[in-house]
């Protein structure tokens, strides 16, 4: 037991791609079961945390899964970016405690001052960037550093969500919210230009192929991350829709062409490398629906959940799945669970988006069954990896 717990706080992947995973069982879990309840004609009139439960459920998505997912991801990659040294045990433990109380105090926030929620669920990220931060001035590259202001953006999401919830603004949660949510995406937007055309171009060389490789554009990639970067901006101080909806439009375009270029049609006997390619074109998805949501033409709620759930979610899967084969020492290929769980999560969202642009007739079959499929997919993920991440599994 004491080998397992030093195991599991040794290195920054570890315990927060298992807090992520669990976290997206027990999070939507407990929001599906409330879902139900009401579905069913039943009533729960009281719950821990002082917010709707819908909003209890959008917060924790954006702060609570995708934080986790994010600490173990740069926690273990900046790193291998800079030739530093990785975050020791008492770091680790400190993060990842601090990131549970946050949780923790959301969820409680019923019985909790509004601003001491606010100052506990805030701290994690500073805590996150500061340390990242000390290994990217090692080597301070701009294409590197930028994901200190893509941090920034994403904690003022949160800070505008608890600003409201703490009675000092008007209109803070669904800004917040938006830009915690896109905040997160523009830095898959930029991660996902780095890793899918390479990792698809590795996997293609060392099968013997030599040309016709993954190609990136400097300017197409400038632009497409440019935009994703405006965005969230632009919705947060309120810029006229149309403005919104043709930024929107012409970032997924963007992604799209960019996808377009990354030879993802050879991937697809490698579901380690099709999850990512799928996962990103849930993104170019996203963000043309959003455009449509801004024409009055969609569903932004169903926008927001292919973005959500289709780009957050089957992004980070996919590269939790990989990081924690790579890092453990693993061959770099998934096993069929796996795969199935990158296809649940592209269902999920799919039925999700449904459930918000067809109706009330379809709502609740729509999201319950979405709920269901995302549940499933990250047990089979905490089921699969978690004797890796303990360093059970002797296999290679």
């Amino acid at each position: 037991m004491i080998t397992a717990l030093r195991t599991l706080f040794s290195e920054g992947f570890r315990i927060f791609f298992l807090a992520a995973g669990l976290y997206a069982v027990i999070s939507v879990g407990l929001w599906v079961g409330w879902l139900g309840i009401h579905a069913t004609g039943a009533l729960v009139t009281e719950m821990p945390f002082a917010v709707p439960p819908h909003l209890w459920h959008a917060h924790e998505m954006v702060f609570g899964y995708a934080g986790a997912a994010l600490g173990g991801f740069f926690l273990t990659a900046v790193p291998n970016w800079t030739g530093t040294k990785a975050a020791r045990h008492l770091f680790i433990v400190a993060a990842s405690g601090l990131w549970l109380a946050g949780r923790l105090a959301v969820w409680w926030s019923g019985a909790l001052d509004p601003l001491l929620v606010a100052a506990i669920d805030l701290a994690f990220l500073p805590l996150l960037a500061s340390k990242i931060a000390t290994q990217l001035v090692k080597r301070p590259k701009p294409q590197n550093l930028m994901f200190l202001l893509l941090l920034t953006m994403v904690w003022c999401g949160n800070l505008l969500v608890h600003l409201e919830w703490s009675g000092l603004i008007d209109d803070g949660v669904w800004p917040g919210l938006r830009l915690g949510l896109l905040g997160t995406i523009s830095i898959i937007v930029v991660l996902g230009g780095r890793i899918i055309p390479a990792f698809t171009r590795n996997a293609m060389t060392r099968s013997g192929i030599e040309t016709n490789l993954p190609r990136s554009h400097r300017v197409l990639d400038g632009t497409a991350i440019a935009t994703a970067i405006l965005l969230p901006l632009l919705i947060v101080f309120a810029v006229p829709d149309i403005a919104v909806a043709l930024v929107a439009f012409l970032t997924g375009a963007l992604q799209a062409a960019r996808l377009a270029g990354w030879r993802g049609r050879w991937t697809l006997s490698q579901p380690i490398l099709w999850s990512l390619h799928l996962g990103f074109a849930m993104l170019a998805t996203g963000y043309m629906a959003l455009g449509l949501a801004f024409l009055d033409l969609f569903s932004e709620v169903a926008a927001l959940h292919l973005l959500g759930i289709g780009a957050i979610g089957g992004m980070t899967l996919a590269v939790m799945s990989r990081a924690i084969l790579g890092h453990a020492g693993k061959a770099l290929t998934v096993s069929a669970p796996i795969a199935l769980a990158y296809l649940l999560i592209a269902l999920s969202a799919v039925l999700r988006a449904v459930g918000s642009a067809g109706g009330i007739e379809w709502y609740n079959a729509a999201t319950l069954v979405s709920g269901g499929l995302w549940i499933a997919a990250f047990t089979l993920f905490v089921a699969v990896y978690l004797p890796v991440i303990l360093n059970l599994d002797s296999r290679p």
